[in-house]
């Protein structure tokens, strides 16, 4: 066992996570891999399958609502710094303030106000559950669902166990998207 204490212990997670992340964006090897990479707590690698038609649709329009109806700060495939390592947020919308504060080395190291994930028929509760979590303990003032029907479920920071009937901070965002 003391070998086990010899081995160096992580002193400053957003540095060891950032790092970790540029050389996963380095590597010649993973930017061939279909679908979508993530890391977690440890810096390992978490391989995702690339999104079907639907959700890349309902994703898209999403998208294009926010980026329609709100300032500036919509933006796909968001890489974000948490506290399960750097996660992609599938629609995110951020300020440029935040943006100024929070980009280091093309991660986010604050949630976007808006954080939207599309629901996949792979997902599990659970795991959506923690995403919201990792969403709102990284700074995020909104989580939004969007479920396999096309329904948004809205999560607001203060009261994020129960869904809103609207967003606050995209009131205008309409409560299903279509395929």
């Amino acid at each position: 066992m003391a070998a086990l204490l010899e081995i160096p212990s992580i002193k400053d997670a957003t540095a060891f996570h950032l790092e970790r992340w540029r050389k996963v964006c380095a590597d010649p090897s993973l930017k061939r891999l279909p679908g979508r990479i993530e890391t977690n707590c440890f810096g390992h690698i978490v391989s995702l399958p690339p999104p079907g038609f639907s959700h890349t649709t309902r994703q898209s329009a999403i998208f294009a609502h926010l980026l329609t109806s709100m300032p500036p700060g919509a933006s796909v495939e968001v890489a974000v710094l948490t506290e399960d390592g750097i996660k992609g947020i599938d629609v995110g919308w951020i300020s440029a303030s935040r943006v100024k504060r929070g980009l280091k080395d093309d991660v986010l190291t604050i949630a976007p106000e808006i954080c939207v994930e599309v629901v996949s028929p792979g997902n599990t509760r659970q795991e959506m559950e923690d995403k919201r979590e990792l969403y709102f303990a990284a700074g995020a003032e909104e989580v939004w669902f969007c479920d396999q029907k096309g329904a948004l479920h809205f999560f607001l920071k203060g009261s994020a166990e129960t869904a809103a009937k609207a967003s606050v901070l995209c009131p205008s965002m309409p409560k299903r998207v279509k395929v």
